[in-house]
């Protein structure tokens, strides 16, 4: 296309305007459209400086969802009356006085914003006072006329006809009741972070919330309600400055939408992405399709190590250690979600009742290992039995028991001995049972103690099994269902993953970081695909990770890449989709390092080994065998759900079973 030129040309062009200093009211409306979007977000900012001012208790009165009204009453502070003007100021603030105050801010709010970007966009006055005067003062902030008023010491700010002065702004807003329930989140917020402040939301002269002051655990009940107690863990952990406490959510509680997710920092609500990616990596491998976790979760650091000046809003932060963070938050919550439900059967008071003296680390916190069962006692048999159990037992993994092992069965009366997590591993690779089995279908690695199997057990006897696929035990609040196939799959995989750890002398025996790099299989071919300057961007400055995971990517040509090796265990895997993915997660990590995605690659690998190692439906099982996986259960790491997130087995009590007969009725 030609563009025209010349004098003709230029002249048709709009005349030049001058370069000119916009108007403070102008400058006020722009500065508001950041940080006011809608009557939740005016509450958020006057319930910040309501907190700031040290208030006990917090009121606010909404008129229309808030559009029409809004009232924010506290027992703070107060303003000095000669200060009142200075207030409604852009950028007057009593938080920080310098950029030592701002690297080191403890306060919710720091800019001194909000209320001028409120005051540009609705009528708003303040009706003040301050200790020692003897009575309050109102300042209207359209006129600026100040006027004696009548209140206790502390703060009431009222916010009227919200964006009347921007009415295309206004028309952006939904519904009264979507806009209330925006405000109710504000407050929620607020409310878990400070339980020792009261709070009461008001809406059209009703109440609809109020939460008085309470405990920290008291006060997420109240907020999120019992259910949320019930089916969550309490977090509790320290590495370096680093503390973080909380409560997270367990898998099968998972939900469909990430409207049940607060991450504090500092105090300081924030929607940050490394938070959100580090919590949700503790849950890569129990959480079934794009379910998303619920939690609450308070993280504290020197003020110095994160910057909250990133955003007006301030709802989003950046760590002087991403990584460290991103660390702190996957370790802690997946110590928290390992233990499985079985231990708070097995044991008088839930697995969250103890808590560590010196970091309020829950019980529920501890790793498998550190916890111990009773052994099953087998049931006796005769000597020329024996055979047929370790035949029976080699068969859970598809692998034939050695003749030399047939020789030896295990003595009448004996307990089981074998491997354990602290010992030699009972497989090195695939091929040899490491499902936790020794020979006869025993279990290993679990103590012996005479003890009553009824009161010990968590999943109790094993009774029979169903449609050969189930298991049916009998425990001491009434019937457990176990899916055979998944919980065995649990059991292999976690063994896996530990060996494979172990061998590699990649991190200490339990835990779990980046082991080495995984088998590569060059590509006869290589496989090219268009890239965008961003894949392309990725795959060079990642080009070490991208090797540990076994792709060998490099750019052929602008905006060309050519991937010339795959992991050599995902044969069926299309190679170029795989690397896509690869480089898409890669693209949209923040800890500086991709550790956390080679674990996921070789976990992704071990799950798919474990899935083909697994006891198989149909498989007939001894009594004694079916004890021995409900043993290793006990003692597994995330034994409640399959590698793919489904549930390994339910309880059903008494209680239940009773009503189902219409007994006692």
């Amino acid at each position: 296309m030609n563009l025209p030129d010349g004098p003709a040309a230029r002249a048709a062009l709009p005349a030049r305007r001058p370069i000119r200093e916009l108007p403070d009211e102008l400058i006020s409306q722009i500065a508001a459209g950041e940080v006011i979007e809608r009557p939740g977000s005016v509450v958020r900012e006057l319930l910040d400086n309501a907190l700031d001012a040290g208030a006990c208790q917090i009121t606010l009165r909404l008129a229309a969802g808030g559009v029409r009204g809004i009232s924010v009453e506290d027992d703070g502070a107060g303003i000095p009356a000669d200060e009142l003007p200075l207030a409604l100021r852009r950028h007057a603030t009593s938080k920080i006085h310098s950029l030592l105050d701002l690297e080191q801010v403890g306060t919710m709010g720091f800019r001194g914003e909000a209320l001028a970007a409120v005051a540009s966009v609705a009528e708003l006055s303040i009706t003040s006072r301050h200790a020692g005067q003897p009575h309050a003062m109102r300042i209207d902030a359209r006129t600026g006329e100040l006027s004696p008023a009548a209140r206790a010491v502390g703060t009431t700010v009222e916010v009227r006809e919200l964006f009347y002065a921007t009415p295309a702004r206004r028309k952006f807003l939904k519904t009264d009741a979507t806009e209330l329930a925006h405000c109710l989140d504000a407050v929620r917020r607020h409310a878990l972070v400070r339980p020792e402040v009261g709070f009461a939301v008001w809406h059209e002269g009703r109440l609809v919330e109020q939460w008085r002051a309470a405990t920290s655990e008291q006060r997420i009940a109240d907020v999120l309600g019992a259910d949320f107690i019930a089916a969550s863990r309490p977090v509790g952990s320290q590495a370096g400055p680093l503390r973080l406490v909380g409560r997270v959510g367990l898998p099968e509680a998972a939900r469909a939408r990430a409207d049940l997710q607060y991450a504090y920092v500092n105090g300081r609500h924030v929607r940050d992405r490394l938070v959100a990616h580090g919590v949700r990596s503790a849950y890569e491998d129990v959480l079934h399709g794009q379910r998303q976790p619920s939690y609450v979760l308070f993280l504290e650091m020197p003020p110095e190590r994160v910057d909250v000046n990133v955003h007006p809003t301030k709802a989003e932060v950046r760590f002087r250690d991403s990584r460290e963070v991103h660390q702190a938050l996957r370790r802690a919550v997946e110590a928290a979600i390992a233990v499985s439900r079985s231990a708070d059967e097995g044991s008088a008071q839930p697995a969250d009742a103890g808590v560590a003296a010196s970091l309020g680390v829950p019980a529920a916190g501890m790793p498998a290992a550190a916890r111990s069962y009773p052994a099953w006692q087998p049931t006796a048999m005769p000597r020329v039995q024996g055979a047929l159990a370790l035949q029976e037992a080699g068969a859970l993994y598809g692998q034939p028991v050695p003749p030399r092992a047939w020789g030896h069965p295990v003595a009448e009366g004996r307990s089981p001995t074998g491997p354990t997590g602290t010992g030699p591993s009972p497989g090195g690779s695939v091929a040899e049972p490491a499902a936790g089995y020794a020979p006869g279908g025993l279990p290993t690695g679990i103590a012996s103690a005479p003890v009553d199997p009824d009161e010990a057990w968590p999943l109790g006897r094993a009774l029979a099994q169903l449609g050969g696929a189930y298991i049916l035990a009998e425990n001491r609040r009434g019937l457990v269902i176990v899916d055979m196939h998944a919980a065995h799959e649990r059991i292999v995989y976690e063994r896996l993953k530990r060996d494979f750890a172990e061998r590699r002398g990649a991190v200490e025996p339990g835990e779990r970081d980046a082991p080495a790099g995984i088998q590569a299989q060059p590509l006869l071919i290589p496989a090219t695909f268009a890239a965008t300057p961003t894949e392309v961007a990725t795959a060079e400055v990642h080009a070490a990770t991208l090797a540990q995971l076994g792709l060998d990517l490099s750019p052929l040509s602008p905006g060309v890449l050519a991937l010339r090796s795959r992991p050599a265990a995902l044969r069926d895997a299309d190679p170029v989709a795989l690397a896509r993915s690869v480089l898409a997660e890669l693209g949209q990590s923040d800890t500086g390092e991709a550790s956390t995605l080679v674990q996921r690659a070789h976990d992704e690998i071990l799950a798919t080994m474990a899935c083909h190692g697994a006891v198989r439906a149909n498989r007939r099982l001894t009594l004694d065998e079916m004890n021995a996986l409900l043993r290793d259960m006990e003692t597994t790491d995330r034994a409640d759900l399959c590698n793919h997130g489904r549930p390994t087995w339910r309880q059903v009590t008494m209680k239940e079973l009773d009503a189902l007969f219409l007994r006692g009725r």
